[in-house]
């Protein structure tokens, strides 16, 4: 359980706790209906418990223990503990008024990735945005927003970029397609100031961006834009994220998660090298 309580983010522990649930009941021969009736909930509560997508009751998670015959003091106290951690708030929590719900999961899981892996064709990954490019893609993504919401998500996503500038920052490697950097978002001046933080953010050791070329013609990237977060608790399966307008999706399944793996490994292969990006960049930057 060492490297459970370790985990830096409330959104891992609700996952890692789930997980462990699950292999507790399983073990059992229990099913999800009957472990649901124990607690007074629903087979779909029990089910969304162990992926990790609603908080725990620690009355809740006791009790399932002792159906699934878990009577070691030291292992329940252990998992209880866990619910316990699981259920404290992130600092995003309190973005809500303008965080779509199924994002939370994402900033949660952002949070303590150990490696991200990213692909995007529109724009700039949200995590490289100047305040000035994301307020003006915001803005065109939301254009019933007050100014004062868009403010706030800019606000959000500032914050979240701190998590690359900080002492755990993950590693993290972009491939931007090169349209994404051809169209004009926000004007001449907010594209040259996105451009340029691009290559101060290409510098770091841990952050490594890559431009998929107009020139290389067809590529690996034909499903759209995706990320692949990798984690270092070893409980902990990579998660591949896709974004929709209104949703998202979460694949775990590692048949899923394997195939965007494969594709992000073939357009790291297929872009420009590091220092080919630089080269692109700085001509992009210097066009008229």
């Amino acid at each position: 359980m060492g490297s459970v309580q370790s985990s830096g983010s409330s959104t891992v522990r609700r996952i890692l706790l789930g997980s462990q649930l699950r292999r507790l009941r399983e073990a059992k021969g229990i099913t999800r209906e009957d472990a649901g009736y124990s607690i007074r909930a629903s087979e779909s509560k029990i089910s969304r418990m162990e992926l990790g997508r609603v908080g725990f009751k620690e009355r809740d998670v006791a009790d399932l223990l002792s159906l699934y015959g878990v009577h070691d003091d030291t292992e329940r106290r252990a998992l209880i503990g866990l619910a316990r951690e699981a259920s404290s708030a992130g600092w995003w929590h309190s973005y809500t008024d303008v965080l779509p719900h199924w994002f939370q999961t994402y900033v949660g899981l952002e949070e303590a990735a150990g490696l991200i892996r990213t692909y995007e064709v529109q724009y700039v990954p949200g995590l490289l945005q100047t305040a000035d490019y994301a307020r003006a893609v915001i803005s065109l993504g939301q254009p019933d927003a007050t100014a004062e919401e868009v403010e706030r998500r800019v606000s959000l996503r500032m914050q979240r970029q701190k998590l690359l500038l900080s002492e755990r920052a993950p590693r993290y490697h972009a491939v931007i397609d090169e349209a994404a950097l051809r169209r004009p978002i926000g004007g001449e001046n907010v594209m040259c100031g996105q451009v340029e933080r691009l290559v101060d953010m290409a510098r770091h050791p841990h952050v490594t961006i890559q431009v998929m070329p107009f020139s290389f013609g067809g590529h690996s990237g034909e499903c759209g834009a995706f990320t692949v977060l990798s984690f270092p608790q070893d409980d902990l399966p990579d998660i591949a994220y896709l974004e929709q307008l209104t949703g998202a999706m979460y694949l775990d399944k590692p048949e899923d998660v394997n195939q965007y793996s494969r594709a992000m490994e073939r357009l790291r292969a297929q872009s420009e090298t590091r220092e080919q990006t630089l080269e692109a960049l700085a001509k992009i930057v210097q066009l008229p």
